[in-house]
């Protein structure tokens, strides 16, 4: 039989044409808020319109940049992927943590466990191969975790940032969901856990500057630069978020994923200086300047926050932009110090105790 390029073209075009019409309705792209929701959300955000959310600080949306716009000077020309494999530890979570203790396990990307306020927080869960939801296509990460969920200890509080496939895991939160007491989520967001079966009762959705306060940990969650959603349509019909963290002894804040704007001036004048800031670094592109973080600027926003510990994430795992793998923590680096900030690199999978932040400098990422 004759392959004509008409039929190959014929059934590609079929092929992507029932991926796109099937690919909604996957059980991985997740729910949608009710009219009943969105009714809630007016009354909640000042940044929500009835259907969608927005970026207060921006005079203009739209996420991409004209090509006439970019300047070359800001590419990267290095390899997008390390070429061998990172080196990782093994965790040492505390068994019982108490009110006092205080570590942090980076698995790669935005993927936390902090163990603070004797309780152990989980940011961002991704333990999957792929960002996509799918698990045959779509960004493969180039790290793994060296601990399985199954091997984590009980959650307290499972803290999303938002919905993007990078932060908000399908597989990973419905295997999470058994171990994890609490969800904290973006307005919105709570659409997709509902859709996946957690239960009702243990999620909270939260609007910027809201509060909630579990066994004297008080979460606020703060204002981010972003954009959000899990398909080509229906974007931004759910909520992008930052957090603090604060108890006793010291307040923590989580970045998410956030362009440089003034909700970073804003976010100290509230609450002053961080203990530790835990700054997005990575996936930036000058074809999309305002919704990520260059790396000089992840520095400059730990330095506005008055960061006494600053560590750089949203890297290490994947490959979503065209930037080499170690161009952001080369870059941070260099103006972190550039900025006299206090900056730690722990190894993946490796439990960091920050009462001993000196203990965790070493430039691993030079060794390949």
């Amino acid at each position: 039989m004759k392959i004509t390029i008409f039929s190959i073209l014929s059934a590609l075009i079929f092929v992507f044409g029932a991926l796109a019409f099937s690919v909604p309705f996957l059980p991985a792209v997740g729910g949608k808020p009710s009219k009943a929701d969105k009714k809630n959300y007016l009354l909640r955000a000042k940044n929500f319109d009835g259907e969608k959310f927005h970026n207060l600080n921006l005079e203009n949306e739209s996420i991409m940049v004209k090509t006439k716009d970019i300047d070359p000077k800001r590419l990267s020309n290095k390899p997008e992927k390390p070429q061998s494999s990172l080196p990782v530890k093994f965790p040492g979570f505390i068994e019982n943590p108490k009110n006092e203790d205080f570590t942090l396990t980076w698995f790669g990307h935005s993927t936390l466990l902090i163990q603070m306020h004797g309780m152990n927080i989980l940011f961002d869960p991704v333990f999957s191969k792929r960002t996509s939801p799918v698990s045959w296509i779509g960004p493969k990460r180039f790290s793994s975790p060296t601990v399985k969920i199954s091997e984590l200890p009980k959650i307290d509080i499972l803290i999303l940032t938002h919905d993007h496939y990078d932060h908000l895991d399908y597989e990973s939160i419905k295997k999470l969901s058994s171990k994890t007491t609490r969800f904290i989520v973006p307005l919105g967001v709570e659409a997709h856990l509902k859709k996946w079966k957690i239960p009702e009762e243990k999620i909270t959705n939260m609007a910027w500057w809201e509060e909630i306060n579990i066994n004297g940990l008080a979460i606020t969650t703060t204002p981010a630069q972003h954009f959000s959603g899990r398909w080509i349509t229906g974007g931004n019909a759910t909520l992008w978020n930052s957090y603090v963290l604060k108890d006793e002894f010291r307040q923590i804040f989580e970045s998410g994923d956030s362009g440089f704007g003034k909700h970073f001036e804003e976010i100290h004048g509230r609450f002053g200086d961080m203990d530790l800031a835990l700054m997005e670094c990575g996936q930036y592109n000058v074809r999309w300047p305002t919704i990520h973080s260059f790396p000089e600027e992840s520095a400059q926003e730990a330095a506005i926050l008055g960061a006494k510990i600053a560590m750089p994430i949203h890297w290490g795992a994947f490959v979503l932009s065209t930037n080499a793998w170690d161009d952001s923590i080369l870059r941070f680096k260099k103006t972190a110090k550039e900025l006299n900030l206090n900056m730690i690199t722990p190894y993946l999978c490796e439990t960091a105790d920050l009462a001993k932040p000196e203990d965790y400098k070493a430039e691993w990422w030079k060794w390949l």
